[in-house]
């Protein structure tokens, strides 16, 4: 019987597939994440902020996409001469705390990985990353995938998400 799956963080980690080049039995189907993307993350990262050194990766290592994301950062930090921090997304204290600690270094920056705690703790990620330091540059790509760049002050911060800092 013909399988087509939809929407699949990985087909392959799930046993859909016995790999993505060569699915094997009578499995196809899309994949909601190519992997190599989460360099790409980094890279532009790295393009925002040019003397950044160190990364806060936030994951969710029990979905699917999420060890898979980590590796290709992994992999290509070193050729950007940086260091990671992996954070595990979970509780929003636990995010506040760690956030709180590597933002206490210098020439840092954030990636987030995509999943439902770091979707559901989006506007605490925000708050935090922009608190702990005087100002940040982040970027947002919008419908329309052109990447907007500006910084952002704290006090706009606080306008936007109120006591998003303190959940």
């Amino acid at each position: 019987m013909p399988i087509v799956f939809a929407g699949i963080a990985d087909p392959v980690a799930a046993g859909y597939v016995e790999s993505l080049a060569r699915p094997g039995r009578n499995a196809t189907g899309f994949t909601v994440f190519e992997y190599s993307i989460a360099g790409k993350w980094l890279e532009l990262l790295k393009e925002i902020a040019p003397r950044l050194t160190r990364v806060a990766v936030l994951r969710e290592p029990g979905i699917a996409a999420g060890p898979g994301q980590f590796g290709v950062i992994q992999a290509l930090a070193p050729s950007l001469g940086v260091e990671l921090r992996p954070i595990d997304v979970r509780e929003a204290s636990e995010i506040e705390r760690a956030l709180t600690v590597f933002a206490q270094g210098s020439n840092g920056g954030v990636i987030v990985a995509g999943g439902p705690r770091a979707t559901a703790h989006r506007n605490l990620i925000i708050a935090l990353a922009a608190w702990r330091s005087n100002s940040m540059n982040y970027c947002t790509v919008p419908q329309n995938r052109k990447i907007k760049r500006r910084p952002v002050e704290r006090d706009e911060l606080r306008r936007q998400f109120g006591n998003a800092g303190n959940e």
